[in-house]
């Protein structure tokens, strides 16, 4: 981010020294100015900072050596210990590791270390080093949480090594390698019970996990070889047609999952087929080949299938019967989405309830699937039902998210900004602004900021600082933090600290507007809503200037550079890479092409927005073949889930900054209703 939001006098301040032990030094920066008080020795350790990375990348531990001695005892104290013992992180003692978390304790590094250390352990299978430093773990994430998990598995404390079982168990989704292993070495674990294992079994049929399956079926008592299966991967088909002749022994009934699952893989219409036909030929026999939980499962597998391919065969009801004739009380949470997704685009609402139904509690409970029970319960002929619907409402519109701006709109409650904390910038104590560079972490985080150090260190150190205070339910060192971070211009932090306090909110933090007078201008040139311009800007960047995606996007819109081709050749400009990532001209850029796509999506903003994401072509495909459809049901069927996060985020941020420019509009009004395909 360009330096330019910075005082002089605060860039040299911080350029020099991390602030801390200051007197009633005061700096001059944006109003209102912040006083530092007390704290830490002014020191010069973030002047090594840069040149001890440098060490660090190329592997010259006798460099980092001798930076943690002239980095000794100050704020960055941690970084070139952290970094040498990291070069070999796997050749480390556990006692070397607990030894750096004593002397650094509570630091974000700290943390880093020890988690990274129990996965490199984990990898390398030295189970007793990750026991030795697990309890020094506390915000660990899915691998990590593995990685100790497995420790304990090792270890014969086989209550902790379950933590992870409602993370793991079930699910087909892709996940660390840790978590695989895990979930494959529970299949051992004394608590885990047959009926666990069968259900784990089942969802490993479908998705043809080898290992698994052969794992599993050999704890069952009715091992599947691994001979058994090759040959059905290799022709599942010709399985199925024999299948008629064999014996009907349970290791058939799974081969048979087995074989479906492979046919659905490819074609979920051949599948069908086969599965309907076995169950024709079973009801004219008078002994069944299938079993009921196979017949289920079957169609299990069917409807999983079919929602997976929605963008490239278009939607279809199907999917809903078919999880229909599976229903049982066996479905993982993965399952239940799928059903109630399918349920609610075809507005099968007594569906959607069976579907929530089969979640877990804590799933239930969430804004999303009660606002959709609450849709459920509304269409209703029972007046009861009904009324509890207005209930649920009432309750998710307490929440400011996109469910609970929709809640809103149907009890006809309109967004409030002073309900999220107001429109204006907090009003800061002198003691809450010396409060955060008192703090250590906040004060690295700044530092850091300053150093042109790799922005990945100041954004860690900032959300630690920010968890650390979180945990201690001091929002008024976040919002202090937040409106210091602000007023340098470091948004995307300052809007990461706002939606991270424990209960207060402020909407100037956390949807901030810089560059008003260009956004304002240019969506009015495009014949867009500046409050939708603004939704895309804060999701794509953060406005942060310099934001570059993994796939090449750029800039605050982040613009592809093929798409900036594109729409500079139809403003008839020359294209230029710098010119297309400069702030004015990405915002004109990106405003310009919102327009474009809007236009050619009959100026629907859901499907624009999704468009903006994923394509034009992919918002198409995504709408109905006939009639129309709730804005709220489009969105909640579209089959990729980084889109489908995307515009719930969108319309959330459009509808809160519609009214912080004065210009309020509702969310459901503001989504409207998805017209058919043409």
């Amino acid at each position: 981010m360009s330096k330019k939001h910075f005082s002089p006098l605060k860039v040299s301040l911080l350029s020099t020294a991390i602030l801390g032990s200051l007197g009633a030094l005061q700096v001059a920066c944006a109003d209102p100015a912040p006083v530092y008080n007390g704290g830490y020795q002014v020191d010069t350790s973030i002047n090594y900072f840069n040149d001890a990375a440098r060490a660090a990348d190329r592997g010259d531990v006798g460099a980092l050596f001798n930076y943690e001695q002239q980095m000794s005892g100050g704020l960055f104290a941690m970084y070139p210990a952290y970094w040498r013992l990291n070069l070999n992180l796997n050749a480390q003692s556990s006692g070397a590791i607990s030894q750096f978390v004593r002397q650094y304790p509570n630091t974000v590094m700290a943390e880093k270390l020890v988690a990274d250390f129990a996965e490199a352990k984990a990898a390398s299978g030295d189970y007793a080093s990750i026991r030795q430093v697990a309890n020094l773990i506390h915000n660990a994430d899915a691998s990590e949480s593995c990685a100790v998990a497995l420790g304990f598995n090792h270890g014969g404390d086989t209550m902790r090594a379950m933590a992870e079982k409602n993370n793991v168990w079930l699910t087909t989704k892709k996940q660390p390698a840790l978590c695989d292993q895990l979930a494959l070495e529970m299949n051992n674990n004394v608590l885990i019970s047959n009926q666990d294992r069968t259900a784990r079994l089942k969802r490993m049929l479908r998705a043809g996990k080898t290992g698994d399956i052969m794992a599993l079926s050999s704890k069952l008592g009715v091992p599947i070889a691994y001979s058994a299966l090759s040959e059905i991967q290799l022709n599942p088909t010709g399985f199925i047609t024999r299948f008629n002749a064999m014996p009907p022994s349970q290791v058939n009934q799974y081969l048979y999952l087995y074989a479906l699952g492979r046919i659905a893989s490819k074609s979920y219409r051949e599948a069908a087929v086969q599965l309907d036909f076995d169950i024709k030929q079973d009801n004219q026999r008078q002994s069944k080949l299938l079993n009921d939980d196979t017949r289920r499962y079957g169609y299990r597998i069917l409807g999983f299938q079919r929602m997976m391919h929605n963008t490239d065969d278009g939607f279809n009801s199907e999917a809903v019967d078919w999880f229909v004739k599976s229903l049982d009380d066996d479905f993982s949470n993965e399952e239940a989405e799928e059903y109630a997704k399918a349920a609610i685009r075809f507005s099968r609402w007594n569906d959607v309830v069976e579907a929530i139904a089969r979640m877990d509690t804590d799933m239930q409970k969430t804004n999303q699937w009660q606002y959709w029970l609450a849709r459920a319960y509304e269409q209703s002929s029972d007046t009861k039902k009904r009324s509890i619907a207005k209930k649920m409402y009432q309750h998710i519109a307490k929440s400011n998210d996109y469910y609970g701006m929709m809640a809103k709109d149907k009890i006809g409650l309109r967004f409030n900004p002073s309900s999220a904390g107001g429109s204006s910038l907090p009003s800061i104590s002198a003691n809450d602004r010396a409060r955060v560079m008192q703090d250590p972490h906040f004060a690295r985080a700044f530092a850091l900021y300053n150093a042109d150090a790799s922005r990945a260190y100041a954004n860690r150190e900032w959300n630690w600082a920010v968890k650390v205070a979180r945990d201690n339910r001091d929002d008024a060192l976040i919002l202090a933090a937040a409106r210091q971070a602000h007023d340098y211009g470091w948004l995307d932090r300052s809007i990461y600290a706002a939606d991270n306090s424990y209960k207060a909110t402020n909407l100037a933090l956390s949807h901030p507007m810089p560059h008003q007078s260009a956004v304002v201008r240019y969506s009015r040139a495009a014949g867009i809503d500046p409050a939708w311009a603004y939704g895309i800007m804060r999701q794509e960047s953060r406005f942060v200037t310099s934001a570059r995606s993994n796939v090449g996007a750029s800039g605050l819109m982040q613009i592809m550079p093929d798409t900036a081709k594109y729409i500079a050749r139809n403003l008839g400009e020359t294209y230029s890479a710098a010119n297309a990532n400069s702030g004015d001209t990405n915002i004109r850029y990106g405003t310009w092409y919102m327009g474009d796509i809007l236009g050619k999506l009959g100026g629907q903003p859901v499907l624009a927005t999704a468009g903006y994401n994923a394509g034009p072509n992919k918002a198409k495909r995504w709408q109905p073949d006939f009639g129309s459809l709730a804005a709220d049901q489009y969105v909640e069927s579209i089959p990729y889930p980084e889109t489908r996060n995307y515009v719930k985020n969108v319309m959330e941020n459009a509808t809160i900054y519609s009214s912080l420019l004065g210009s309020d509009r509702p969310i459901l009004q503001r989504m409207g209703t998805i017209p058919a395909a043409y």
